[in-house]
């Protein structure tokens, strides 16, 4: 039974009446599925046009002239080189280069940025900007907004037809096309697709228009789940978490190489040594054998026995076609086509290592 403190969506009555069965997430009740199905959902994203409530995410509006500063403090990040309307994947880093959320920041203006955060990170987030932000001009407004996800090949002809022009947008892009909305070309399956922030009332209106399209069917979480796990994509607090680092999970690329050099924001020193050190360990696709998909948490080892790392993401891949996972392994075992071994209560699954993704992205990059 969910308990007092968990959160609930806005819209949770849309979910309702459509049929949703809601889980725990993050500390929000959340829908994990609608009638259709997991499997449904997934294919219909891919095929058509997959529509998702992320509303428990949080977007924070940095403004003022010390908001690039603090992004600077904050991210390993140069926000003078992002160019207006231009969104990128960051991180928040510890002092350690651990990974405290991952990011994603559009530059709406000179000195106006949009950062959204994940849910079960969003408070501790704005505590550590509200920090770094100390001595700074900037002012970090957490936003109060139903947000949206339209994933999926036909996402752009059903917002369109909704009445939002998208057209301009190409992937990981950013603008405000009404007051109080924020549009992103982003997504966390693989696919082209939005993200859409608006006031309640905004998004309802929107919605109604959406859900009259048969090109758009509602997905819950567990589709997204086996959808950003298709794409190779990290979930934080699995993949990711502060006890791993950009280096070791294969993430070096969303930081520019001169911030590598010369940036200043927390956790510079230890992930410039972390650099110099290379992997420790790897962040690996692993395809189990058979029919049977390997869990998070589940242990793997050589052929000889000896541990060799951890299933951090696990399920089946609806698109793949077979059971797909991602994980820790030693940089010496980390080759595509080494075998592995993971425990499955007792019993040792052949695995091996994947190249990511498992399916192709197809975003719109021009």
């Amino acid at each position: 039974m969910a308990g007092d403190d968990t959160r609930h969506l806005p819209l949770e009555d849309l979910h309702q009446q459509a049929g949703a069965r809601f889980g725990a997430f993050a500390g929000w009740s959340m829908p994990l599925t609608y009638p259709a199905g997991v499997m449904k959902e997934h294919q219909h994203t891919r095929e058509h046009a997959g529509l998702f409530d992320i509303s428990h995410m949080k977007l924070f509006e940095l403004s003022g002239a010390g908001a690039g500063a603090l992004l600077d403090r904050a991210c390993p990040l140069d926000s003078a080189a992002l160019p207006l309307l231009q969104s990128k994947y960051s991180f928040l880093l510890n002092d350690e280069a651990g990974i405290l959320d991952d990011v994603i920041v559009t530059r709406l203006g000179d000195d106006r940025f949009m950062l959204v955060a994940n849910a079960g990170n969003a408070a501790a987030d704005e505590a550590h900007l509200r920090k770094l932000a100390e001595g700074l001009d900037v002012a970090i407004n957490p936003l109060e907004r139903v947000f949206l996800a339209l994933q999926g090949p036909e996402a752009e002809a059903a917002l369109n037809k909704a009445g939002v022009e998208t057209g301009s947008l190409s992937f990981m892009h950013g603008m405000e096309p009404r007051a109080d909305w924020f549009v992103t070309r982003s997504g966390y399956t693989g696919e082209d697709g939005f993200e859409i922030a608006a006031p309640e009332k905004d998004a309802r209106a929107l919605l109604e228009k959406l859900l009259a399209d048969e090109r758009v069917m509602w997905v819950g979480l567990a589709a997204r789940d086996s959808l950003r796990l298709e794409a190779g994509l990290c979930l934080h607090g699995n993949d990711i978490t502060p006890d791993t680092n950009p280096v070791d999970a294969g993430l070096m690329w969303a930081v520019p190489k001169s911030v590598r050099a010369e940036g200043n924001f927390v956790g510079a020193e230890a992930l410039r040594a972390l650099i110099a050190r290379g992997a420790a360990e790897k962040r690996v696709g692993l395809k189990p054998e058979g029919r049977q998909p390997v869990r998070v948490g589940a242990a793997l080892f050589d052929a000889d026995g000896n541990a060799a790392g951890r299933i951090t993401s696990g399920g089946f891949g609806p698109s793949a076609g077979h059971p797909v996972a991602m994980g820790y392994v030693p940089a010496a075992l980390a080759a595509v086509g080494s075998r592995l071994y993971a425990d499955v209560r007792g019993t040792k699954v052949p695995v091996d290592v994947h190249a990511l993704p498992f399916t192709p992205h197809r975003y719109r990059k021009g």
